[in-house]
């Protein structure tokens, strides 16, 4: 640590340590610098040292070690108060508050302390002068906290209807204590309204709105504006998590996510904090933390998954139910501790109350990555149960309902057979016909591996007198086959099926069901020939439109064979709609997108009518992709949404998961960001569901991110972009996709004023695009990598950015971004030292760049002229700012002189814009007249000020731009008639 050696050198290292982050390292610091105040034997470095080590404590989780520095301070100001400039004695008056905010949130001070402590504050404050508001806001905090409910509305009116004065809290905090007050009265709706000004930004400070809004989770959830609560929970976090000092509001997160089905996401943020566990510098936010930590792993242990390790205090291993344990007695303990000290039992009854809570959302996304947590495996029953607890169904029941989903085309007949097969295991005791049934539809659900079970079934069928049903099982094992890439053999074998079973229709030896499902399988093998060939490109005319003639007649016999004859079976009925959906696929091979998709609309209005919805899902995605492709936006829209309403709950969750994800597309596509956000928040959640996170799950969230950006939810969707890169990955997803995604959340993060992160995003995604063979996206990123890293004061790295984008704009030939980085480069250099004359070389170079550029051009001048415009004004307004820094009188009249020339350079090639550059040459008018005025020149200032309210004379009111110049060119003849009036005198 380098020595303080003078009071300057002790401010500076006082402010350079407040913009450390909060936490014992930056409180350590301050203890030292308050030794090294004392050093100094000047008593106002001493005060300032002290009040820094008492900011630094109470934004802390050390927050008990205030107590001693502020004594002595304000042992200090009763001993000699001239000591105390005015901004001191202010800062201790105002830390008054803390010390009675801090006196209660430590149990072991007695209440009697506390209430003596606000008789001290109330007449202190009477002899500075200050309001009773903000007393009278502390003894409200008091007597809310202790229970005495009459007491403390007494003092809320009370705090209300005092003025407001230096001492009150800021508006932000001052809405925040009353919105809680209002929860804990029960009226949530209320806190909320109060809120709504912190909450849109209308008032802020150091920890507003991130107290806000996480008190304001429960209170949505509550009342069921679950969206909100979202937002606010990845907007509030964000806010929070960097912060020690707000583990009460950290808290609120925590259970928030255990209220929401976000157990897993509790546990993340457990796991990010481990001193919360253990910090007691604060008792009453450990409380807090204590009493949520048990209500998550009480909500864990209720899933099943008490024995689950989960993140708990350092030192040993935790599971759940060993923790919830834990965290109950703690908080119980710190409770107690409370209610002893106040005399009541407020505090027990609101934790209790708190870790008693059940979940006000069975689920709620929230777009970042978080995965339900899988319920451990049950225990086998210890003993059979009870003679009156409902029985299992019994084999017969299984048996019946297995068959009437299958016979249905009901969702869920594979996992019904299945329950059939564990209750008969091998098949024992069952007659021929249920044992095909349960081996046919165990190979079905096992795929290839399940084609030895194909060829057992159809013995069963055969032994079971259906020879028809023998020989469709034969045929499915084909297709099956033919799904493996066996095609030829599959074609071979179903073809001989095929001419078995039309003789033994023909002789009335099996059915039309049996029959038309050998049909089908016969066209579905000839219909993966097709696709496989489709696959393979082959293009050469003979081999393809054969394959696809034979697929077309197969696939036409279906219908010829099954209408008319199906009566109420839904089998045939499901029949003749696949085997119009696969004239679609074909019409769609052969290029003809119109009748594919009106033929997957005859389908889909096939398995509608039979009751068969599910079905249709799969063809309205494609009438989806169809309309899509033939810029159909809206007709892709109605068939996604069609397709999500028919699958229902019927669809697994990585069909779900992709219905959303496009339909996402096809809403940002219709510039309907707020619904696509929506869809692509449940893609999220779909994917996550499906075990999918890193993969479309990512995907998902990427897209959510963008369109979170387009409605401006920055801090939304910085939190779901940084939880998707976590996962992005170029070979999986494609480099486009990465670097859209960095380019977006540095789009997010600069809106935040995080402008380092911003401008390391942005390099990130440039380098991506560098090895792209289009540079458009490369050199955009270097330029804007540019602007994020000037506006985190990094001037070096800036002007390397800025000299890397434009060179990159320079190769593509884009002057107007060339002249624009070279402008950049300049205004850097001017706020270096002995930077003016590398600035007014880089601005000289950007009006040649400019210039050139425009004697190049065609008839498209406009935009260059307007470039090369504005290039002077700022050359013009550059050399009038580093005038400051040239030594002699002679120097700065010349600057302004040459800045003049600049300026009136702009207005010239403004005036060659006509209407369209009117604006932007009155404002050069008006800049060249003050440099006139400023240069003592006052009738050439009149003359530009003139030439203003000339261009302006027919123009009305309701232009805020024209009023705004007009007022300014009546300043600036003002201006310069005073100038000829002493100049006169």
């Amino acid at each position: 640590m380098s020595r303080i050696t003078d009071f300057d050198a002790l401010r500076r290292a006082l402010a350079d340590n407040s913009e450390e982050p909060e936490g014992p390292a930056r409180n350590a610091r301050a203890e030292e610098l308050l030794a090294e105040a004392e050093k100094l034997n000047i008593p106002l470095a001493v005060i300032e040292a002290l009040g820094h080590q008492l900011k630094v404590y109470n934004y802390s989780s050390e927050k008990d070690k205030m107590f001693v520095p502020f004594a002595r301070l304000l042992r200090m100001w009763d001993e000699r108060p001239e000591d105390f400039d005015e901004d001191e004695a202010h800062s201790l008056h105002w830390v008054f508050k803390w010390m009675s905010a801090g006196m209660l949130d430590q149990p072991h001070v007695p209440l009697a302390s506390i209430e003596k402590w606000l008789a001290e504050m109330e007449h202190r404050y009477r002899l500075a002068g200050h309001s009773e508001r903000a007393v009278r806001s502390a003894e409200f905090s008091v007597a809310a906290h202790i229970g005495d409910l009459a007491r403390a509305e007494r003092a809320y009116a009370a705090w209300l209807a005092a003025d407001r004065d230096r001492m009150a809290d800021c508006h932000a905090c001052e809405l925040h204590g009353q919105g809680a007050w209002q929860v804990r009265c029960g009226r949530d709706a209320e806190a909320l309204r109060l809120w709504r000004p912190v909450l849109e930004g209308e008032f802020a400070c150091a920890h507003e709105p991130h107290t806000v809004l996480a008190s304001s989770l429960a209170p949505l959830l509550r009342l069921g504006r679950l969206e909100e609560a979202r937002a606010h929970h990845l907007r509030g976090f964000r806010l929070v998590r960097p912060m020690e000092s707000m583990r009460g509001a950290y808290a609120d997160h925590v259970e928030f996510c255990a209220l929401t089905g976000n157990e897993a996401r509790g546990l993340e943020l457990l796991a990010e904090r481990p001193a919360y566990f253990t910090d007691t510098g604060h008792p009453r936010s450990r409380l807090d933390f204590m009493a949520v930590v048990a209500l998550l792993m009480d909500r864990l242990t209720e899933l099943g998954l008490g024995a689950q390790r989960v993140p708990g205090p350092a030192g040993r291993t935790w599971t759940a139910r060993e923790l919830a344990a834990h965290a109950r007695a703690e908080a119980t303990d710190l409770a107690e501790r409370f209610d002893r000290r106040n005399g009541t039992g407020a505090v027990g009854d609101r934790i209790r109350a708190r870790m008693a809570q059940r979940p006000l959302a069975e689920r709620l996304p929230l777009g970042v990555r978080t995965v339900r947590p899988a319920p451990a495996p049950a225990p086998p029953p210890a003993a059979p149960a009870a003679p009156d607890a409902p029985a299992e169904p019994g084999l017969p029941a299984l048996l019946a309902e297995a068959r009437q989903r299958s016979d249905t085309l009901r969702p869920h007949a594979l996992e019904a057979w299945a329950a059939v097969a564990r209750a008969a295991p091998d098949g024992a005791g069952l007659p021929a016909r249920d044992r095909a049934e349960i081996a046919e539809h165990e190979a079905m659900a096992r795929g290839p591996e399940g084609l030895p079970l194909f060829e057992r079934a159809a013995e069963l069928y055969a032994e079971a007198g259906d020879p028809g049903e023998a020989l469709a099982a034969r045929a499915r094992a084909a297709y099956v086959r033919a799904l493996t890439g066996e095609v030829d053999a599959a074609l071979a074998t179903v073809t001989d099926l095929y001419d078995e079973v039309l003789a033994l229709y023909a002789d009335e030896g099996t059915g039309v069901r049996q029959t038309a499902s050998v049909v089908m399988s016969r066209a579905r093998v000839l219909m993966r020939r097709v696709h496989e060939a489709a696959g393979e490109g082959i293009r050469d005319g003979r081999s393809a439109e054969r394959a696809l003639a034979a697929a077309e007649a197969a696939v036409r016999e279906v219908p010829a064979l099954v209408e008319g004859c199906g009566g109420e079976d839904v089998r045939l009925a499901a029949r003749a709609a696949e085997a119009r959906a696969m004239l679609a696929e074909l019409a769609a091979l052969g290029g003809d997108a119109q009748r594919a998709a009106e033929l997957f609309r005859r389908a889909v209005d096939a398995y509608l009518a039979a009751g068969l919805p599910w079905f249709a899902v799969e063809y309205q995605v494609q009438i989806a992709a169809l309309a899509h492709q033939a810029g159909d936006l809206a007709g892709a829209e109605r068939a996604l949404r069609a397709a999500l309403e028919h699958g229902g709950p019927y669809v697994e969750p990585i069909g779900r998961a992709q219905l959303h994800l496009q339909l996402a597309e096809v809403l940002g596509g219709r510039d309907a960001p707020e619904e696509a956000a929506e869809h692509a928040l449940q893609a999220a959640h779909w994917a996550d569901e499906a075990g999918e996170s890193g993969t479309l799950g990512a995907w998902a969230r990427q897209q959510l991110g963008g369109f979170l950006l387009r409605r401006g939810r920055y801090a939304e969707a910085a939190e779901v972009l940084e939880s998707a890169l976590a996962d992005l990955e170029a070979e999986t997803h494609g480099d486009g996709v990465v670097v859209q995604a960095r380019w977006w959340l540095g789009d997010c993060l600069g809106e935040l004023g995080e402008h380092r992160a911003a401008a390391e995003q942005r390099l990130k995604a440039a380098d991506l695009a560098r090895h792209w063979p289009e540079q458009q996206d490369h050199a955009t990123l270097a330029h804007l990598a540019a602007e994020s890293l000037g506006h985190a004061g990094l001037a070096a790295e800036a002007d390397r950015a800025y000299t890397r984008a434009g060179e990159l704009w320079r190769s593509l030939g884009n002057a107007p971004f060339l002249v624009r980085a070279l402008r950049a480069r300049a205004w850097l250099a001017l706020g270096e030292e002995s930077g003016a004359a590398q600035a007014r070389a880089l601005m000289a170079e950007a009006v040649r760049e400019g210039e050139a550029a425009l004697a190049a051009a065609g008839a498209d001048r406009a935009e260059l002229a307007a470039e090369l415009g504005g290039t002077h004004r700022q050359f013009a307004e550059l050399l009038a700012r580093s005038a400051s820094e040239e030594a002699a009188d002679a120097a700065i009249r010349a600057a302004f002189e040459a800045a003049l020339e600049q300026m009136t350079r702009a207005v010239a090639v403004f005036a060659g814009l006509g209407a369209a550059g009117l604006h932007s040459r009155t404002g050069a008018e008006l800049g060249a007249g003050w440099l006139e005025a400023d240069l003592g020149r006052p009738a050439e200032a009149a003359a530009h000020a003139r030439a203003v309210l000339a261009a302006y004379a027919d123009t009305d009111d309701e232009d805020d731009t024209a009023r705004a110049r007009r007022e300014e060119a009546a300043q600036l003849l003002e201006a310069a008639r005073e100038g000829e009036d002493a100049g006169q005198g």
